[in-house]
């Protein structure tokens, strides 16, 4: 019996040894990729509503520009290739943004610029009858 705790315990404390050994050798051994090939980190996904302001196909970008109380923040955002761009769930393309297009923009923030991952552009809303009038030079019924 004593025999057989000395074997268990000897057995075990080798392989105690092996795994601290193991561990010493992978730190020496850096077995974490280098700098240059980790995927950058992303942000988490953020959300801008708000009017076209400029519109580059050259370097694939667009100005979004949102009204906050009396401020106008103006966000730059990069087209990439995987950008999903829709409007009335029919897919576009960069092309058919427009200045002054209202826009709803998905992007997270990859090496400091805004990625868009999707751009939505909303539908014109069809101007009301009194605003109709009013640039007919009739003044509104009440």
């Amino acid at each position: 019996m004593k025999d057989t705790k000395t074997i268990i315990l000897s057995v075990i404390f080798m392989f105690a040894m092996t795994l601290i050994s193991y561990a010493a050798s992978e730190k020496k051994t850096g077995t974490t990729p280098p700098e240059s090939l980790k995927l950058p980190v992303a942000s988490k996904v953020q959300q801008i509503t708000g009017d076209v302001k400029a519109v580059n196909t050259t370097v694939m970008s667009m100005t979004v520009a949102k009204k906050c109380k009396d401020k106008v923040l103006e966000t730059v955002l990069t087209i990439h290739n995987e950008t999903k761009i829709s409007k009335n769930n029919e897919k576009k393309t960069l092309h058919d943004i427009k200045v002054g297009d209202k826009v709803v923009v998905k992007y997270i923030k990859v090496d400091g610029k805004n990625m868009a991952k999707s751009v939505t552009i909303k539908p014109a809303k069809p101007e009301s009858k009194e605003k109709e009038t009013e640039k007919q030079g009739n003044p509104p019924k009440k």
